[in-house]
């Protein structure tokens, strides 16, 4: 009885102290024990009594707020409110936390107005902290599990982070009060924005009022709205997990804070002992700036009369309305640009375009930089944005937001007409030298011409075209099918003089099916020349069902076939050529996989599922690729996905929508687990090849061979883990660091396990997984996908690999696997 009573003595006297310590003034921390009353006076402030927090009301204002404000200053300046929106009538006001560890404001019915609703979790013992930073905490043991600061109000204190959490999606950032009276949520907000490469954001609503340049590895370049000085500095954090920038005081005696206030200036303060008051240091966007003023191709400078001009090589869209001063529709190109000539024209001490349609690649010196622009027709510029180290930056549409001035740091390089880039006179100096190799090798070129004429002469059977007519009738049964296809049948003279005879320079790779080579045609088209090999497991049965399911689709998303040519022992197609190789070029190779950053890999990602759809849905015949992976996904120019190998294809008629084979053809990583077991295949076999190559797109890792050193299962077994563990943004390929938005890259993880469940009846349709990539729409919850263990399978040879590509099947070999019925 004697401990009890001295156990509820303990406790009172500590009782006791805590409230003599919030009557005081003095105490930085309360419990649940002790809330805060509305009316009497309490308050908490910080150890170092910088900050203090309790009831307030604003300016002319009877409501009363949760409010942090500055304890020695004599004017009250609050800088964070709780209960910003709900605000209270009267005095009657509670602010309590709970044994659960949320804090809580409670109106005189007791009934709850606003609470942090931070955690479900059990803690023991939670303690509220007001700390000299201005940040409350809440405690668990030594764990912080709320703060203030990621929630704020109107103001940016030192350390406070502005950006995002990567992976619960919680955004941290400034948003203006209404009015002095008024601290709910006004227009205006200040923050970080993640196109391109992150940078500083005011905006009214959608509309983006300012905007500073790219994080440049040391600050925002150029006129920041924080500019580096003697007083702050600040930081840029930038990884899988978060991105945020925040800021430290270099003098610790100053006291500085940035505020947004309702008409959307963004101003940085500095108290002044001299005026005893608050002096503004800074303020951005200024009333008669160059914020997005002057259009697409402007360019302002505040030192010039008008302030906005015309970036050099271009002129007013409409004249009439910029002589008007209204420079809202900017400016055009003097010259078009045609795209295989085109140069750039260097312009120093800007402001970098708006990142919002540019795309960010690291470790990329300018000249390489230079290279991966030249070489795509969208792009209209690109710079080098880090001082420390090599980032390129590149921008795919319209260049807006452009200004000029001396503080301004950074060199873009825009895209112009051969014709505006300038002076000629070392190319004319070298004409004569020209024009002279030129005259010698003509004669060179013709004899050899000649040689080879003869040559090719005497390498082509006689009576070819009979022979040809004879070959073709192994392909078409009869002369309607044979009209019906209306492909061009080329003569084996034809493709021999386009490859330069099958030579080994024209070789792009080697697949189940053959070689294939680059060719030219007479009219100067470049071609993908598919060769039957003698010895390949594909033969003419392969070659038909290819040139019969092809020929008549037409898609953007699907390699066009040309032509065939079956004539003797050969048989060749002739498809488009594709410049960029094969998605598995890049997407498995160490260093090209940096190349393909988030939005080239979601879109060709879109595209496969477009050309998917295309085939399952609303071509003539419903067609099952059936041999659907990263090899077989050729790039165009422009990086438009397109599907190709055909050989393994099968179509159906009407409502048939699967089948049965004896003959399993694919390829190890990429068959769905009833056809590979059961030979059962249906529009979701490609399906689960689909959702196979969506998780290998994301991490750069092949499903066949993946190794985790934690666990045996391939790549959909590891995703499934992660998943279950809410742990996905560990799957994400570490090179997309800088260009990803998280949301697409988790949903698209999300839709690729839907697209492998192990049962064909629970994945989507090729037109839901393209809705589903493209909307906001909420996703059914994948289920376990169909684990596919290859050590329980006859193992193939080695993968072949191949480091060029043109329409054929390489670096993972396909198999036939032949089950008794």
């Amino acid at each position: 009885m004697r401990l009890v009573d001295g156990k509820g003595f303990f406790l009172f006297i500590i009782y006791l102290s805590l409230s003599i310590q919030i009557a005081c003034g003095w105490s930085d921390t309360f419990t649940s024990a002790i809330p805060l009353k509305d009316g009497n006076r309490n308050t908490i402030v910080s150890s170092g009594g910088i900050f203090e927090i309790g009831f307030f009301s604003p300016m002319n204002s009877k409501n009363r707020y949760i409010g942090i404000w500055y304890k020695n200053i004599p004017t009250k300046t609050v800088v964070w409110v709780a209960n910003r929106d709900t605000p209270l009538t009267d005095k009657s006001g509670v602010f309590k936390l709970t044994d659960s560890g949320i804090l809580s404001i409670l109106n005189d019915k007791n009934t709850i107005i606003w609470s942090s609703n931070n955690t479900s979790r059990t803690t023991n013992n939670p303690i509220a902290q007001l700390l000299d930073s201005g940040n409350l905490v809440v405690r668990d043991m030594n764990d912080v599990i709320w703060q203030s600061f990621d929630y704020p109000s109107d103001t940016f204190l030192p350390d406070m982070k502005i950006g995002k959490d990567l992976v619960t999606g919680h955004e941290n950032y400034i948003t203006s009060w209404k009015s002095d009276d008024d601290p709910s949520k006004g227009d205006y907000t200040y923050g970080c924005d993640l196109h391109g490469y992150p940078h500083q954001v005011i905006k009214k609503g959608q509309i983006l009022l300012y905007r500073s340049e790219p994080w440049n590895g040391i600050d925002f370049g150029g006129i920041s709205v924080l500019p580096q000085n003697a007083i702050y500095k600040f930081d840029m954090v930038f990884n899988k997990k978060q991105v945020f920038f925040t800021y430290k005081m270099i003098n610790s005696s100053m006291i500085s804070r940035l505020t947004m206030n309702r008409s959307g200036v963004l101003q940085r303060w500095v108290w002044s002992d001299q005026v005893n008051n608050w002096v503004v240091y800074f303020s951005k966007p200024t009333p008669d700036g160059c914020d997005m003023v002057c259009g697409a191709s402007g360019s302002c400078n505040t030192d010039s009369f008008p302030k906005c001009g015309c970036l050099d090589k271009f002129v007013p869209k409409y004249q009439n309305e910029w002589n008007g001063d209204n420079w809202s529709k900017g400016c055009v190109r003097r010259k078009p640009l045609d795209c295989k000539t085109d140069g750039f024209i260097k312009h120093q001490n800007v402001k970098l375009p708006d990142p919002q349609n540019s795309l960010f690649y690291g470790n990329m010196t300018l000249v390489e930089c230079e290279k991966l622009c030249v070489k795509n027709c969208s792009c209209m510029a690109y710079a080098d944005i880090l001082k420390k180290g090599f980032g390129c930056m590149i921008w795919m549409g319209d260049l807006v937001d452009i200004q000029e001035a001396p503080s301004y740091t950074f060199e873009v390089y825009i895209r112009v007409a051969f014709s505006e880039l300038g002076s000629r006179k070392k190319k004319r100096k070298v004409i004569p030298l020209i024009m002279a190799l030129v005259g010698g090798l003509s004669i060179i070129l013709g004899l050899i011409l000649f040689i080879c004429r003869k040559w090719m002469k005497n390498s082509v059977p006689k009576g070819e075209d009979e022979q040809m007519g004879k070959d073709t009738d192994q392909l078409y049964k009869n002369e309607r099918q044979k009209d019906d296809l209306e492909l061009p049948l080329l003569n084996l003279s034809e493709i021999v003089k386009a490859t330069h005879n099958f030579s080994f320079d024209n070789k792009l790779g080697v697949g189940g099916y053959g070689p294939v080579y680059k060719g030219v045609l007479p009219d100067g088209k470049e071609v993908a020349v598919k060769r039957l090999s003698k010895t390949s497991n594909q033969g003419l049965d392969e070659f038909k069902n290819e040139v019969i399911c092809i020929s008549k689709l037409q898609h953007r998303n699907l390699v066009r076939l040309l032509g065939c040519c079956i004539q003797g022992d050969e048989k060749m197609l002739i498809y488009e050529y594709m410049p960029n190789k094969s998605l598995d070029y890049f997407i498995f190779d160490e260093s090209r996989r940096k190349l393909l950053d988030w939005p080239e890999r979601f879109n060709i990602m879109n595209g496969i599922a477009r050309g998917l759809q295309y085939l399952h849905e609303d071509s003539r015949l419903r067609i099952i690729h059936r041999d659907l992976k990263a090899s077989n996904i050729l790039l165009d120019f422009h990086m438009i996905p397109k599907i190709s190998d055909f050989g393994m294809a099968r179509s159906f008629i009407g409502n048939e929508t699967q089948a049965n084979t004896m003959k399993v053809v694919g390829t190890y990583g990429y068959m769905s687990p009833e056809y590979a077991v059961d030979g059962i295949f249906s529009v979701k076999s490609d399906v689960f090849s689909f959702g196979v190559l969506v998780l290998e797109i994301v991490t750069g890792k092949k499903n066949r061979g993946f190794f985790h050193h934690d666990h045996h299962h391939n790549l959909l077994g590891h995703a499934w883990i992660l998943y279950q563990e809410g742990r996905s943004v560990e799957l994400i390929d570490e090179n997309l660091s800088g260009s990803c938005h998280l949301y697409e890259v988790l949903r698209s993880i999300e839709v690729g396990l839907l697209c492998v469940q192990r049962n064909p009846e629970d994945r989507p349709s090729m037109s839901s997984v393209s809705v589903m990539l493209s909307s906001d729409s909420q996703l059914p919850q994948p289920k376990q996908p169909g684990f596919f263990y290859t050590e329980h399978l006859p193992q193939p040879q080695d993968d072949m690999s191949s480091t060029t590509r043109a329409p054929s099947s390489t670096t993972a070999i396909t198999i036939t696997l032949v089950h008794g019925r």
